[in-house]
């Protein structure tokens, strides 16, 4: 049986936040130490291998995600001894797919060592051996997504974060002691990779003991088809998710220029580093929508809209204060040259991202209710014209028009995703007004107003202390205003040790069978 309530829901997602954040951290100290120890060569291939590890997915067939959701509605539905069966047959098939992504690998790395890559001679016999390292280990890699999988089920992302934050943070800090111990890039891979078989024990160790119904092996051919069936389809989206992500890139880079691509990729990753905030919740109301169901639509709605609440009043001011500061961001980080070039263009991507925000949230609604198909539907449609759409924008705008494209995109997929969110939870003019949406968006566009004011000025003394005072009222107007007792209790509730929630909040916000 799970119990899901906002508190609950409210501190997973600061795990998760502290879980992505805490990694980039350290990989913004440790990355320019480990580039001047190693090397730039070095250092790309140190950079390709991180890039293959994080690109196995592919080799998955979405059994990770699958097994997260069924054994979230299994444990919803309080019925444990059905998790076996699906964990161990998910566990089986992709440990058999990394064994056969691991071949394909280990097949085509002196091709793709010799042929492909640009790599200097004196580094080809280092670099095979780092692949063909990597390609041993790619069923552990795969193996890992679904007992965190499960995990994430339970609702247990303390867990979960106990195992990847150390996982994470030593991919970047084993290259420094293996350069310490005068390792090669072999022996520093074989370093990290030894880590990612550590935290997979560490992951199984903790299913036996959240779920020892697992003790029991018992995988069956016959879960396989309910598994794929719902899998197959995140893996298209899968596939169809880097084409979006970084077709503008090629496109600038094929219609403009490198310089270009430059200019407009800077303050697209720095953009793109907002998403951890939304992916974190979005990593908490996967499951949390898989073990509510369709059965219980008052609770998925007050989850679905509140969370776009959520969202919106943090991430709000946060891209307003970036969008007015953002020349000045640009000018210390990267120099005068990009806060001329990118400062536009940093600004439409912030306004895109801010558009975006309801879509993880529909997202991951899709796939608890088991529809996965929505969106993959929807790219095999869209994708074909966007890739028109962005290369009529780059051509007539520059990078302008790619930033430009990027928020049309965002706008579409927004709407289009809150629409079909709506039908298939019934959502209603009354449930939004109830569950404080739009008195949020009333004291968003509130905070706007005044934010618009500081673009006119360049005194960035007086831009600090409007934010201040500005984030001030806003922070008072939110909570005497736009917050009801549900969402006061939800914040007490995720910061306190013991939450004190009044006993009709409890009756509303509380999941239990």
């Amino acid at each position: 049986m799970v119990r899901i309530s906002g508190g609950l829901l409210a501190r997973n997602t600061l795990i998760n936040l502290i879980g992505q954040g805490l990694p980039l951290l350290v990989a913004v100290v440790a990355i320019p130490i480990i580039v001047r120890g190693m090397g730039m060569d070095r250092f790309g291939l140190l950079s390709l291998v991180w890039v293959f590890m994080g690109s196995f997915a592919i080799f998955d067939l979405g059994l990770g995600r699958a097994t997260t959701k069924f054994v979230a509605e299994a444990l919803g539905k309080g019925e444990p001894e059905k998790v076996p069966p699906l964990v161990w047959t998910a566990v089986i098939v992709q440990a058999i797919f990394g064994i056969f992504g691991g071949l394909v690998l280990f097949g085509i790395t002196p091709f793709l060592v010799e042929s492909i890559l640009n790599i200097p001679s004196d580094l080809i016999m280092e670099a095979k051996t780092t692949f063909y390292l990597l390609a041993a280990f790619v069923p552990v890699i795969l193996i890992s997504g679904s007992f965190s999988g499960v995990l994430e089920a339970a609702q247990r992302f303390d867990l979960v974060n106990a195992v990847r934050i150390p996982s994470s943070t030593l991919t970047y800090l084993l290259p420094m002691i293996g350069m310490f111990l005068g390792l090669g890039l072999p022996g520093i891979v074989t370093l990290i990779l030894l880590a990612k078989v550590a935290g997979l024990a560490v992951f199984i160790a903790l299913n036996l003991l959240i779920i020892p119904e697992l003790k029991k092996y018992s995988a069956s051919l016959t879960s396989f088809p309910r598994l794929f069936s719902f899998g197959g389809w995140i893996m298209i989206s899968n596939i169809f998710g880097p084409i979006l992500y970084y077709l503008d890139r090629f496109l600038i880079g094929a219609l403009l220029t490198m310089t270009a691509v430059t200019y407009y990729t800077a303050p697209f990753e720095m953009t793109s580093r907002l998403a951890i905030i939304s992916g974190s919740l979005l990593m908490t109301l996967f499951p949390a929508f898989s073990a509510l169901g369709t059965t219980r639509r008052d609770n998925l709605q007050r989850l679905y809209i509140r969370s776009i609440k959520y969202l919106l009043l943090i991430m709000g001011p946060i891209v307003l204060i970036l969008v007015i500061f953002a020349g000045d961001i640009l000018r210390f980080w990267l120099g005068g040259d990009f806060a001329q070039q990118s400062t536009l263009v940093f600004q439409i991507l912030l306004i895109g991202a801010l558009i975006y925000l309801p879509a993880p949230v529909s997202l991951g609604l899709f796939q608890g209710l088991g529809r996965p198909d929505i969106a993959p539907k929807i790219y095999m449609i869209y994708v074909p014209l966007n890739i028109g759409l962005v290369w009529f924008f780059v051509q007539s705008m520059g990078i302008t028009g790619a930033a430009l494209s990027f928020a049309l995109r965002a706008l579409f997929e927004a709407a289009l995703f809150f629409i079909i969110s709506s039908k298939l939870i019934h959502l209603s003019y009354a449930s939004l007004k109830e569950n404080g949406l739009l008195r949020g968006f009333c004291a968003f566009l509130a905070l706007c107003v005044p934010f618009w004011g500081l673009s006119l000025t360049d005194t960035s003394a007086i831009k600090i202390g409007f934010i201040v005072i500005g984030a001030i009222i806003f922070v008072i107007v939110t909570w005497n205003y736009v917050l009801d007792q549900i969402d006061k209790d939800v914040i007490i509730s995720a910061t306190c040790k013991r939450p004190l929630i009044s006993k009709v909040v409890r009756r509303r916000l509380h999941v239990e069978k």
